[in-house]
């Protein structure tokens, strides 16, 4: 998958605890994740869509990651949330 994705898509939730509360909830397509995030912010989420059998994408940086979701700063992870 590729980041293009992020910014194409109508519905996402950005950040690691929105992007785990919405993998909870089961209405998710596809997780990225930055690699120069904290091992220990983005464990938690890789655990839970390897469980779950989502796809998970590693991207360069979070400050790539965040300006596909439209913000100003970085994002350590972001999840496309089916509509």
């Amino acid at each position: 998958m590729s980041i293009e994705q992020v910014r194409l898509a109508r519905k996402r939730a950005v950040g690691t605890k929105q992007a785990l509360r919405a993998v909870a909830k089961g209405k998710v397509q596809a997780v990225f994740v930055a690699s120069d995030a904290d091992e220990r912010v983005t464990r938690d989420i890789i655990r839970e869509c390897s469980q779950k059998g989502i796809p998970v994408t590693v991207v360069d940086s979070m400050i790539a990651l965040g300006k596909a979701c439209g913000i100003q700063v970085g994002a350590a992870a972001c999840a496309i949330v089916e509509q």
